[in-house]
Formats: structure tokens, C-alpha cells, sequence
């Protein structure tokens, strides 16, 4: 597959402006003409869903830490398929990743710079340019000769104060041979309102946030050299594109999960074993080749697939699109729905509620008690139930004193501490996704916490940078619940297994 020219947005240092720059410049490019494939390094949900809103394309993650640094190819060529080129928004510093202190790596798991090494892509530093004159050339000619393997193709100057000042921030660029492709002025009104985990998801802002979007776009359309951009953009990219059907079929293969076996709960409808991933990989073929999408009622049809119900809504915006792919590709039925205001779709066999912000919407979602009271009598049944972060708050007693579901016997509220990095994980106990034993890596980004902790078994246990052995999350019956948000194309076998248990669940209840 031939690989489309990108760029990646990266900078000295958290706060710079790339999100600004990124989006901007992903409007711009597509109002000039180009279909632009949007990406985001890391673990984030927020930054995509603004880059989404510029592409009019979903945006998608590159993180090598979840997902295995031998998908990032693939899942970049399938995230740019039918574009000419792509944007790459980096995560904090250029150089910031994964924390390890064993790792003698100039470049960190995980960071802008590996990402921009895998892709062979040139790298754009938006420079801060608030408190910088000459020196500008200093941290540039760091930044530049730091590492011979990531190539430093120009820089963009953000929030400069004065022509005066650009001036001399330019003599500084040219003083190390970097060329400047923009330089934008200080503008207080682009700033995005934010809360305790960055930016407020596009999907909460609503009308604000493409207005936001499209002056971002302006911004960058007037002040940044968009030809000079294009001709900089390249890639060395090259092998199959990331396909969810086949992950599915190379996941059946691996033994990974093969033979793998579920049980219903001795309390459902009718105690039964069912084989996992062989059965989900013949049907992710038939899946792939029969659905049919809907975006009028943003649902997927598939003859004879399990119905998934996705949250979504206000509360929970933290997603992959690679989700939505794979659950489809092994056989699933996919309907979102908003638990602030609707009840389950009808014939749910299965329930996904990922990471979001019920914290900010916990009256609203406590309202909808015929759900939560759906939920908790289905989850008694063996329903399937997969919740990341938000989700296990959602499951809960009560959140900040406002009734939740109650599947998971503990009570939570917002908290004064961030709780941020990658875990190492092991699963201590079968659930619908994984196998007591497996090991996975996640990712945790919340700042609430379980009051009254979870009696039930727990999901996850790592190892603290401490020493300490730290278990997390909850397991009852069919449902995995847990702070840590994990990526599903570094996970397709769970995904299988989860349509799986969905499929016996929709089979049991048809006998009743």
C-alpha cells in the first residue's frame, strides 16, 4: 500500500500550543483541497474528537505502548486510506514517553519522536514563543541534533508578541538553519475551555467547539505557510494496512485465546460453555462482507449478530474508532445510546461504557433511573458489561453521593490527585474479555477515586513503581470494570471473546 505524506506537530514541551496548531492545520489543508487523515500520539480521547470536527474524518490514535509498535504501520495506513496527507499531533515534549528508568534510549516508548522514527515523517516544532529571544537558537539546535534519526524540518512560531519579536525569533531559526513556516499571534479567544483532564471533548461543546475549530482553521490559514507544509510532508511507511477481520482470524491462529472457554454465571437463564475466538473468527468474515451502515441512526446491521450497546452521549466521549471496527468485524451488531436520556437498545446482549466525564453529568445521569435499574437487572442476568474509567464509575452505588447503577458493590467521588501513566496489568479473573493470567498494557488518566472499595473480585494487578502490588477494578459475574483504558487493536482477542459471550447471552435469552 503506498504511504500518504505527513507531517507531525511536536514541541519542546507540554502547553505549546500543538493542539491549536494541529487542528487548525487540519482544517486549513482540507479547505484548501486535500483529504487530511488526522492522528494523535498517545492515549488521548479529547485532542481526536477536535481533529475530527477539522477533517470531517474520525480521528485516530498511533500509540505503540497499547497497541505494539508492530500495528503503528498498519493502523496508520488504514487511518489515511483515501487521503493525501496526513497531520500527526504529538503528546508533550518531542522527546517525553514512557518513563524507564532502564531504558537508555534517547527516544521513549511512546513518544512524538518514535512515532515520527516509525513513520519516517518530518517533525514540525511549534515553539511557545512567549519569553524567548535569541536563545530561541540554542534550544532549536538541541532539539535538531538530539537524535539523528528524527529529522527536524521547520518550525512554527505560536504566540508571538510583536513584529518586533518575530523578527528576532526568525533571525534565531535561521541562525541553525530551520526554516519557519508561521509564526501566530497571541489570541486569548482560541483558547478551548478546559477542565481537570485538559480539554472539554468536542462532543460537550457542541456548537462552541466548531466554532472553535473554524477559528483555529482561520488562524492558521492567514498566519502558516500551508504550500511550504505540503511540500515538507513525507512518509517511508510502507506493508499491509491494519484490517479488523483479519486481526480477528490472526488472533484465532495465535492460540492466544484459542480454546479459550466461557461459562454463564450459575444464576442465568441457562448454564452453558462457549468456545471463544473460533467461533468469532468464521463469522467476522461473513460480518465483514454483510454490514450495512446507517449513519441516519448511527447503527450497524449484521444478519445474526449479537446487539452491542455503546454509551455514548456527554459523559462518555473516550473512544477508539478501532473499537466500533472490530466489535463489527467480529459479528456485532454496534447501537450508541445516551444514558442520560435513553433506555437500552432493544435487544442488548451486550454493554460497553467507556471513559468519559460522568462526574460533570452525574445528576443528569442519576435521573435516568429506568436505565440504571435496566442495567443492574440485565447485568444480574449475565449480561455482558465492558467499563473503562468511567464506565466502573457508572456501575457503582453512587458517584459524589448521586445514584449509579450498583452492579459494582462501592461508592466513588472526584478527587484531589491526578492518577496518570501506563500499567503493566495482569488479569486476576476471567471476565468476558480476557483470561485470569493474561497480561496487557493500559493506560490510567482520572481524577476520581472508589470511597468505598470494590468488595467484588478484582480485575486488574500491576506492579508500582514502589514495589507495591496494586489491584484495581472489579470482576462480578459477566462484567470487567476498571480504571484502566486499554486499546482494542492491541487487544482483538478480547474483543472476540466479548462478541462471544454476546452471542450465548442473545442465544440464552431467546430460550427463556
Amino acid at each position: 500500500m503506498v504511504s500518504v505524506p505527513a507531517v507531525v506537530i511536536a514541541a519542546p514541551a507540554s502547553g505549546s500550543g500543538k493542539t491549536t496548531l494541529a487542528t487548525g492545520l487540519i482544517g486549513a489543508l482540507r479547505r484548501a483541497g486535500h483529504r487530511v487523515a488526522p492522528f494523535k500520539v498517545g492515549p488521548d480521547y479529547i485532542d481526536p474528537g477536535y481533529h475530527g470536527l477539522a477533517a470531517g474524518r474520525p480521528g485516530r490514535n498511533l500509540d505503540p505502548v497499547l497497541c505494539g509498535p508492530e500495528r503503528i504501520a498498519p493502523l496508520y495506513l488504514h487511518g489515511s486510506a483515501d487521503c493525501d496527507i496526513a497531520v500527526v499531533e504529538g503528546v508533550m515534549g518531542l522527546f517525553d514517553g514512557r518513563i524507564d528508568e532502564n531504558n537508555s534510549d534517547p527516544i521513549a516508548e511512546g513518544s512524538t519522536a518514535q512515532i515520527a522514527a516509525m513513520l519516517g515523517a518530518p517533525v514540525i516544532l511549534v515553539v511557545d514563543a512567549r519569553g524567548h529571544s535569541q536563545s530561541l537558537a540554542a534550544l532549536l539546535h538541541g532539539f535538531a541534533t538530539y537524535d539523528s534519526g528524527i529529522r527536524l524540518g521547520g518550525v512554527i512560531l505560536n504566540r508571538v508578541g510583536s513584529e518586533r519579536h518575530e523578527q528576532v525569533l526568525r533571525a534565531a531559526c535561521t541562525r541553525v538553519g530551520l526554516p519557519v513556516l508561521g509564526a501566530l499571534p497571541r489570541l486569548a479567544e482560541l483558547e478551548v475551555p478546559s477542565r481537570h483532564l485538559g480539554l472539554i471533548p468536542a462532543v460537550e461543546h457542541g456548537s462552541a467547539a466548531q466554532a472553535a475549530v473554524d477559528a483555529m482553521t482561520d488562524l492558521v490559514a492567514a498566519h502558516i505557510d500551508l504550500a511550504a507544509v505540503v511540500a515538507l510532508a513525507s512518509s517511508q511507511t510502507s506493508g499491509p494496512s491494519w484490517n479488523p477481520a483479519e486481526e480477528l482470524r490472526l488472533a484465532a491462529e495465535s492460540g492466544s485465546a484459542a480454546g479459550a472457554l466461557i461459562a454463564q454465571p450459575e444464576h442465568g437463564p441457562a448454564a452453558r460453555v462457549v468456545p471463544t475466538v473460533a467461533r468469532v473468527a468464521g463469522d467476522s468474515e461473513r460480518a465483514a462482507a454483510g454490514a450495512e451502515w446507517d449513519r441516519g441512526t448511527d447503527q450497524a446491521f449484521v444478519t445474526g449478530g449479537p446487539i452491542i450497546a455503546v454509551a455514548g452521549g456527554a459523559a462518555f466521549t473516550f473512544g477508539y474508532a478501532e473499537h466500533r471496527e472490530l466489535l463489527e468485524a467480529a459479528g456485532a451488531r454496534v447501537v450508541v445510546f445516551d444514558p442520560m436520556r435513553d433506555e437500552l437498545p432493544s435487544g442488548t446482549a451486550g454493554l460497553v461504557i467507556p471513559g468519559g466525564f460522568p462526574e460533570e453529568h452525574a445528576a443528569a445521569l442519576a435521573a435516568n433511573s429506568p436505565l440504571l435499574e435496566q442495567i443492574a437487572a440485565r447485568a444480574r442476568r449475565g449480561l455482558p458489561v465492558h467499563a473503562e474509567c468511567a464506565g466502573l464509575l457508572y456501575l457503582t452505588r453512587s458517584l459524589d453521593g448521586h445514584r449509579m447503577a450498583g452492579v459494582i458493590d462501592a461508592t466513588a467521588e472526584f478527587g484531589p490527585r491526578l492518577t496518570l501513566g501506563y500499567r503493566d496489568a495482569v488479569a486476576l479473573n476471567d471476565s468476558p474479555l480476557w483470561r485470569a493470567g493474561e497480561r496487557i498494557r493500559g493506560h490510567e488518566f482520572h481524577r476520581t477515586r472508589l470511597t468505598a472499595p470494590a468488595a467484588n473480585p478484582a480485575a486488574w494487578a500491576w506492579r508500582a513503581p514502589s514495589g507495591e502490588t496494586v489491584r484495581e477494578g472489579a470482576t462480578t459475574h459477566h462484567v470487567h470494570a476498571s480504571y484502566l483504558h486499554t486499546h482494542p487493536a492491541g487487544n482483538p482477542s478480547a474483543i472476540a471473546r466479548f462478541v462471544a459471550t454476546a452471542r450465548a447471552f442473545a442465544d440464552d435469552e431467546a430460550l427463556v
